[in-house]
């Protein structure tokens, strides 16, 4: 599990995670259906991304976010 901070850790790990499958950044913005500029921007730690599509990347990646010490019951 990485601890995701910044906009730039979570670019960093989306990296390291699409080189680890041996995908480019073409590829994986295939597999996202997400504009290539949009996953080297992302991978770049552009605060702005839109969440939509970082999701649909992590879950090209096989991956998921998860947060803690969200109370998501809204209490």
């Amino acid at each position: 599990m990485v601890a995701l901070s910044t906009t730039q850790t979570l670019g960093a790990a989306l990296r390291a995670a699409r080189k680890r499958m041996g995908l480019t950044q073409s590829e994986l913005a295939l597999a996202a259906g997400v504009g290539v500029r949009f996953v080297v921007e992302l991978e770049a730690g552009k605060p702005t991304v839109q969440l939509a599509q970082v999701l649909r990347v992590v879950e090209a990646l096989g991956g998921s976010l998860q947060l803690t010490g969200v109370d998501h019951d809204g209490h």
